[in-house]
């Protein structure tokens, strides 16, 4: 048996695997080195998995994180995985994770559209291109938290539509300093801010908020995936926000003369059968 994860900044899918079948899964808090210590996702490890996960030594870890782009980001990981498993681990960036979960041995093209964003032209074995995704402040096109940081400005502003504001204000209590505060004080800003994604989806009949929307996929696709062989391959997205704005998406990509393959909530199944096949 072994463990197979994927994990965004905000949650991660954790499976106890045996003879290429899921034993058990289970959700629990994201990982993320650069906002992250080792103590604290040792701590995520622990306290949020069940005991079934720790009764034995496994065959392998394998865990796919976001942050995890350099050697030093995945030790901080392995390390905190391997103190808590006692078997080995190996530790890969949740993009090739999604690639390798989508595409196995196909060459295409993929993007991680959640809390954050990201993509990469895959070859069957590895990513060869890939366009930085610069995080929620320099980048995270399409993503939930750009979403949220438009949808908080826009309110703050007075640039969105009062029925808009109205509502807003009206589901979260929220005011000014509370959001200045949670945006420029805490740790995990990127994480705060995509959870309003889902308000606009409760909303995207409205014209402002459908306006909203396509514009920033919109600016997800020019500024990342026009940058690949994107008139060769067609694009696999894998995430909450790709699954919640399915329809807002097919029609930008189609716009943009972007072929859409398939479009899945997590990687894991294909995760699951690239590593026991």
């Amino acid at each position: 048996m072994r463990i197979i994860a994927e994990s965004s900044s905000t949650k991660s899918v954790w499976a106890l695997v045996e003879d290429g079948n899921i034993v058990e899964s289970v959700k629990i808090e994201g990982i993320n080195p650069f906002f992250q210590s080792r103590r604290e996702i040792s701590h995520i490890i622990r306290l949020g998995l069940p005991d079934t996960f720790f009764r034995r030594r496994w065959e392998h870890v394998d865990l796919y994180c976001s942050g995890c782009t350099s050697v030093e980001k995945k030790k901080i990981v392995e390390a905190s995985a391997v103190a808590q498993f006692k078997t080995p681990v190996t530790v890969e960036s949740n993009l090739l994770g999604a690639a390798r979960g989508l595409l196995g041995k196909k060459s295409g093209i993929v993007s991680i559209l959640d809390s954050g964003s990201s993509s990469c032209q895959y070859d069957g074995n590895g990513i060869e291109k890939q366009v930085s995704s610069l995080g929620f402040i320099l980048g995270d096109e399409g993503s939930g938290a750009a979403l949220g940081r438009i949808l908080l400005s826009d309110c703050l502003k007075d640039v969105a539509p009062k029925e808009i504001s109205d509502l807003f204000y009206d589901k979260y209590k929220l005011t000014t300093d509370e959001i200045m505060d949670e945006v420029y004080t805490t740790n995990a800003t990127n994480k705060w801010l995509s959870k309003y994604a889902s308000f606009l989806s409760e909303h995207i009949d409205n014209e402002y908020v459908n306006a909203l929307v396509r514009g920033e996929l919109k600016r997800f696709f020019v500024r990342n995936i026009l940058q690949y062989d994107y008139e060769k391959y067609p694009v696999s997205f894998v995430g909450e926000i790709a699954c919640m704005y399915e329809k807002e998406l097919k029609e930008v990509a189609a716009e943009l003369g972007v072929s859409v393959d398939s479009i899945e909530k997590n990687a894991l199944p294909g995760l699951v059968k690239y590593h026991t096949i």
